[in-house]
């Protein structure tokens, strides 16, 4: 017997193919089929009727035989059919009537046993031990996609009793009144999966199989059965409740069953008596099964139990409805068949409802679009648009939906004003240093005079001709004239130096404010057109007009949790210099600054959009030539002047939400 554990590689196991497929007659009235696969299959089996035919299913495999039909012709069997179904592969035995078998999945190979005297043996077709109802057939441990380590374990009837007992990484899976092959007897280590499963022991105890599954840290698991294939999935701690997200939650109170080959009539009983339901079941509802459940949520309870039958409920009140599934669903089909055959018979009535807020018109048009569904095929509808009134003539019922409908929609639009603040900072330094300094002879009296003043008008007008060197600071904030030597024959020499230092600071607060309704575009603007003058088409010019404007466009959308989200743009111009144009006029620069984005904001709450910091650096020298190039004297014979400007653009912007009408 080939292991029943598979060892593939640490990676996720790959989709299996099946290659071969043999028949072998057995002694007695048996057959033996043989699936042979490059990889293990996971397997799963049902008993279909009308007609009778047994069919395998193996999620993810393909088929590679050649030829996929294989005729039989033995104890009634008609013939193996290998076919590809939504991604699986799945193998019928077509057959006369129901025949017993049993189900061995044993590594790459699948065994089926057919034929009469299988009650009471395992897969294998030996007897199973006094006491034993069940036996596992197959072990199989494989790497889920997201790193979890799952248990496989096939067994041969489908009715099974699990416990489960945690004792620290250890995880010890009971299964009662079954039967463990000595072949599985062995203790497996599948730490090289990559998984927090470490080692897996299988070994018998009394009546029970034990597994023990013993991980590397804290674990959650979850399992479940689909047939004869019971899987056992765990995951790290830390990861259980993200798992968990996809799993469905029961918060019902808990009930615990042990039974043995019980109908699942009385189990659906005892199910409604412990939530004092009336039950409802179709003669459909057959069969026993065999369940241990201990303090397992009742809907879970049910639905485990519904789910391995191939049952569905529905709950109406106090009142469970049992039936399987696809008799369910055939019975709404019937249902929603009758509604709409009645709506096809009902009466047609007119109706006038008035509109509010919204428009007529764009109400018509959510209605009359072929996803609402909301006018039936006969109905029709029209809008008066001096009233803003909907005329409507259909059923009463789909009156009353349409009702429905504009009382949640219909109603007053949230508004919003937005309000944006640009705040334009200029911060300048300006230093200069100039010189003007002359030669005077003044013969006055036949005396020389000497004189100081502290500014160059201190001397006589008659003597703004001597000055050879003319190089002041325009707007001097100060000036210093005074006298540095005396020359013979009375001659003077007089200097002049002046300084400035000049320093300024200006704040330009514009502050556009504008309401809107929610999800509505709003423009505000408010500036200049300036004219300019350009050439026409025939040679002559014509005056054409530029905008200069502070403006404010924005949409607001409003969200659940009264938030805003903005899509804006705010721009300020301003005149810029006036350049002459060639052909004869002048055009007009505008100075631009805008900003364009979206945001979420808060309600109320004031948001930097951005700012253009500007910075300019300038340095102008004035000097006589040759002199003004002298090292160190050279400075008294020019002006030098150094400019540093900065500019700098903030732009704010705040939404506040008007809650009370305007």
């Amino acid at each position: 017997m080939a292991l029943a554990l598979i060892w593939a590689a640490p990676a996720p196991t790959l989709a299996a193919s099946l290659e071969q497929i043999r028949i072998n007659p057995l002694a007695g009235e048996q057959l033996a089929l043989e699936l042979e696969f490059d990889e293990p299959p996971v397997v799963t089996d049902s008993m279909l009727g009308a007609p009778n035919r047994l069919v395998l299913r193996m999620p993810g495999a393909t088929s590679a035989l050649l030829e996929n039909r294989i005729p039989v012709e033995r104890l009634g069997i008609e013939a193996v059919e290998a076919r590809s179904v939504s991604g699986a592969l799945e193998v019928v035995i077509s057959m006369a009537q129901p025949l017993p078998y049993r189900l061995q999945p044993e590594g790459n190979r699948v065994r089926l046993l057919l034929g009469k005297d299988l009650a009471g043996t395992t897969s294998t077709g030996t007897a199973l031990p006094p006491g034993a109802t069940n036996a596992i057939g197959g072990i199989d441990f494989r790497r889920g996609r997201e790193g979890q380590g799952q248990v496989l374990i096939s067994l041969d009837n489908p009715s099974a009793a699990v416990d489960m007992q945690e004792r620290g990484n250890q995880l010890i899976v009971s299964f009662h009144n079954t039967h463990v092959p000595e072949a599985q007897l062995k203790s497996y280590r599948v730490g090289d999966f990559a998984t927090l499963v470490e080692r897996i022991e299988v070994r018998r105890e009394r009546n029970k199989a034990l597994i023990t599954v013993s991980t590397t840290e804290a674990y959650d698991y979850h399992y479940d059965q689909s047939r004869r294939l019971f899987v056992l999935e765990l995951v790290p701690a830390t990861r259980a409740k993200a798992v968990s997200v996809t799993q469905k939650r029961y918060d019902g109170k808990p009930i615990s069953m042990n039974f043995q080959d019980i109908p699942v009539r009385t189990v659906l009983q005892l199910i409604a008596d412990f939530n004092n339901f009336n039950l409802v079941t179709t003669d459909s509802v057959q069969g026993n099964l065999t369940l241990r459940l201990d303090g397992v949520p009742w809907e879970q309870a049910l639905d485990t139990i519904l789910q391995v039958r191939g049952l569905g409920k529905r709950l109406d009140g106090n009142i469970l409805l049992v039936a399987p599934a696809a008799e369910l669903a055939q019975q709404e089909q019937r249902q929603l068949e009758h509604q709409q055959a009645q709506e096809v018979l009902a009466p047609l009535e007119t109706e006038f409802l008035q509109v509010n807020y919204a428009k007529a018109a764009d109400v018509v048009a959510l209605l009359t679009n072929e996803s609402t569904g909301l006018l039936t095929e006969r109905g029709a509808i029209a809008v008066d648009d001096r009233t803003n009134m909907l005329v409507i003539k259909d059923t009463r019922a789909s009156i009353e939906s349409i009702r429905r409908m504009l009382s949640l929609l219909d109603i007053p639009i949230k508004q919003v004003v937005i309000e944006a603040r640009m705040v334009t900072i200029d911060d300048g330094f300006e230093e200069a240093f100039g010189v003007r300094w002359g030669y005077s002879n003044d013969n006055t009296s036949g005396s020389n005079t000497q004189s100081v003043s502290g500014t160059l008008e201190g001397l006589r007008s008659d003597n703004d001709t001597s000055l050879n060197v003319n190089l002041p600071v325009a707007g001097a904030a100060g000036n210093v004239a005074f006298q540095i030597a005396k020359l013979n024959g009375g001659r003077i020499l007089d200097l002049e130096l002046s300084a400035l230092e000049r320093e300024n600071r200006a704040e330009i607060i514009a502050s556009p404010r504008v309401t809107t309704s929610n999800q509505k575009p709003a423009l505000i603007e408010q500036g200049t057109q300036v004219p300019y003058s350009s050439s026409s088409g025939e040679g002559g010019t014509e005056v054409q007009f530029q905008d200069a404007v502070l403006s404010l466009k924005v949409t607001p959308q409003i969200t659940p949790d009264n938030r805003v989200v903005l899509d804006l743009t705010v721009t300020q111009d301003a005149i810029g210099e006036r350049i002459p144009q060639a052909t004869g006029g002048e055009a007009v620069a505008i100075n631009t600054q805008s900003i364009t984005t979206q945001v979420l904001v808060n309600d109320g709450e004031t948001l930097v959009l951005g700012g253009i910091f500007q910075q300019n650096i300038t340095r102008n020298v004035t000097k006589v030539p040759l002199l003004g190039d002298i090292p160190v004297v050279g400075n008294l014979f020019k002006t030098t002047r150094d400019n540093n400007s900065k500019r700098e653009l903030i732009i704010f912007v705040t939404p506040r939400i008007v809650h009370d009408s305007i």
